[in-house]
């Protein structure tokens, strides 16, 4: 029996892609992750986080969907909100992935709700959607460090040509000042455009 963990980095940045991650291993080889003591990805250090997502890419498999800035702006423009946008990630994980269990880190304040909708749209497969299930689960917990190795590698990317652009984060003033000293107009395409952080500028630069 397969069971998958799927958790995101990046949902609240303005800068960069939102990155899903879906983990997925036989039932039976589980206590392989056990054995490395996975936590949540905000609670573990940087370079621990690197050591930890190759080792866990040795012991299962990684199914990564990355949204970028655009897509989001593009979607978001369709109204289709960004719960709705993290569905779209997940379904293709689950769909890829094709396990007996998925175990889901909810974004949605009702998690039955995002049971429901995921179970619809993947008939036959059992969905457990929870509140920091990357707490209670080590597999929820394997896909958020790996989801947050790989935004922190695309932050990277776009830190080699920006330089400081802080975390992307709208609480990282940083970010907000790299923000502020660009035009509206001269935004590259790793900005959420569509983020109200970035909406209040039109009218100001």
């Amino acid at each position: 029996m397969k069971l998958l963990g799927i958790d995101e980095a990046g949902r609240g940045s303005v800068i960069g892609p939102l990155v899903l991650c879906g983990v997925a291993i036989e039932k039976d080889r589980v206590r392989f992750l056990d054995r490395l003591g996975l936590k949540d990805s905000k609670k573990v250090a940087p370079k621990k986080r690197v050591v930890l997502s190759r080792k866990i890419k040795k012991i299962a498999e990684c199914h990564l969907v990355k949204i970028t800035a655009q897509d989001i702006d593009l979607l978001r423009s369709r109204d289709v909100n960004l719960n709705q946008i993290e569905k779209i990630g997940m379904n293709q994980i689950i769909s890829a992935a094709k396990p007996h269990t998925c175990l889901v880190d909810s974004m949605d304040v009702i998690p039955e709700r995002l049971t429901r909708e995921l179970e619809e749209v993947n008939p036959g497969i059992k969905v457990i959607a929870e509140h920091k299930a990357d707490e209670r689960y080590p597999i929820v917990a394997a896909s958020s460090i790996v989801a947050k190795v790989e935004r922190d590698l695309e932050i990277h990317r776009i830190r080699n040509e920006y330089h400081d652009i802080g975390s992307g984060y709208p609480s990282d003033p940083r970010t907000i000042k790299f923000l502020n000293e660009t035009s509206y107009q001269d935004l590259p395409d790793f900005v959420r455009r569509s983020w109200a952080t970035v909406e209040k500028l039109r009218g100001t630069n």
